[in-house]
């Protein structure tokens, strides 16, 4: 039994940022996530004016209920979604003028619904170049609140922006959301609100689901961050695939906030053994594993870990509801039926769904990995069971894990 710490919640870790960055008082976050994603959300917040002091194993944020302690700055959101998405909503709190931009990739994900929820509510912005990407100017002046309409069918992360502005806001937030996917990350937000001293409540009714937040700001805390439940999946993956394999992850477990855990009952389905307990998940391979139907709506960042896994099957793997992985860091759908055909696997894909039947991947394979992490890690499970795979940009992995090779690797030898 291999046991191994996965390093802190990417999602997590953001939202802990913002939420730390508009408490009152001094937040200590304990195991942040230290990768490209999130050094560059806590570079952001410094260049808002923000005190973030980093020391191993714990970060210390001096939060600023009234907004950045800038009035104007430059904030370079690298390829984070998180950081591109979560900061211009906190600056649109405050009062100054502050301008963001992105990497290539980021710029051409989508930001549209988000900032057309912002100007609703009175915020002053423009788009630099192509309406709803980076380059975003926000003009700050405060927000009073309000009701809104947000359709989140692309992203969650817009619902997330906007729930956590909603203390921040004089008189409170409404939100009626028409349309949502990855619905346990929003859980995750509002576990973590709350945690910080935000009042939600939450009603469904015929036009939609409507969150109603409260104008309460936040309080600082200290904050555990989980492991990641995303980057747990390729080491869970990997024990269900070898013979005899098997892996324990701390710090996972019957308590997660993270919907990504859910992916083990994927594996459950399949034939591996889980087991879910207070302290952490276990997942054994039984040594088979079996095709399915399995909706991923609510697990999406998952659906590439399945989908390298899935050439293994006794019978096809058919993954559905994921029309929202074609606009992350790369079209995760087609990046996956690129690389399995690569390996000389048969598969179909339509407009939201990728059906890959079983085969015996065979290398050499360089994998196209398009410049997206999960891409890397999701085809280093594949190539446990095939010889000569390689990757044309293995570093990309420093967005969430930037020793995954060496880690993974060494997870490889023992199982």
């Amino acid at each position: 039994m291999t046991v191994i710490d996965i390093p802190g919640s990417k999602s997590v870790t953001a939202r802990a940022l913002f939420l730390a960055a508009a408490a009152e008082g001094t937040t200590t976050l304990l195991r942040p996530l230290r990768s490209d994603d999130t050094e560059g959300f806590a570079e952001g917040l410094k260049a808002l004016g923000y005190a973030v002091r980093q020391e191993p194993g714990a970060w210390h944020i001096e939060g600023r209920p009234a907004g950045p302690g800038a009035g104007e700055a430059d904030v370079y959101c690298r390829d984070g979604a998180t950081t591109a998405r979560f900061l211009p909503a906190l600056a649109a709190a405050g009062h100054g003028t502050f301008r963001f931009d992105a990497s290539a990739q980021m710029r051409r994900r989508p930001l549209g619904p988000l900032t057309t929820a912002l100007r609703e509510l009175g915020v002053d912005l423009a788009h630099g170049e192509r309406e709803g990407h980076h380059p975003l100017t926000v003009h700050g002046h405060g927000i009073k609140g309000g009701a809104i309409r947000l359709d989140a069918g692309q992203s969650s992360q817009y619902l997330t922006a906007l729930l956590m502005l909603g203390p921040l806001t004089a008189e409170g937030l409404a939100i009626t959301v028409t349309d949502l996917v990855s619905e346990p990350y929003v859980e995750i937000t509002l576990a973590m609100m709350r945690a910080f001293g935000a009042r939600i409540a939450r009603e469904d009714g015929p036009e939609g689901r409507t969150y109603t937040v409260a104008p309460t700001g936040y309080r600082a805390t200290t904050y555990a961050i989980e492991p990641d439940a995303s980057t747990s999946s390729y080491f869970f993956a990997a024990a269900a695939l070898v013979p005899g394999g098997a892996v324990t992850v701390p710090g996972l477990g019957t308590g997660a906030l993270q919907g990504d855990l859910g992916f083990v009952d994927v594996l459950r389905r399949m034939g591996a053994e889980v087991e879910i307990g207070d302290s952490g998940t276990t997942v054994r391979s039984t040594g088979s594993l079996h095709g399915l139907t399995v909706n991923m709506r609510d697990i999406s960042d998952t659906m590439p870990t399945l989908a390298a896994l899935a050439p293994f099957a006794d019978g096809p793997v058919r993954i559905e509801d994921v029309a929202n992985t074609r606009v992350k860091e790369c079209d995760r759908l087609d990046a996956c039926a690129e690389n399995l055909r690569r390996l000389g696997i048969d598969v179909a894909t339509g407009p939201d769904w990728i059906e890959i039947r079983p085969g015996t991947p065979a290398g050499p394979v360089e994998i196209a990995t398009h410049g997206d992490h999960r891409i890397v890690m999701s085809f280093a499970v594949t190539a446990l069971r095939t010889p000569g795979v390689t990757f044309d940009d293995p570093g990309c992995v420093r967005k969430t894990f930037p020793d995954f090779h060496t880690v993974f690797a060494a997870f490889a030898r023992g199982l």
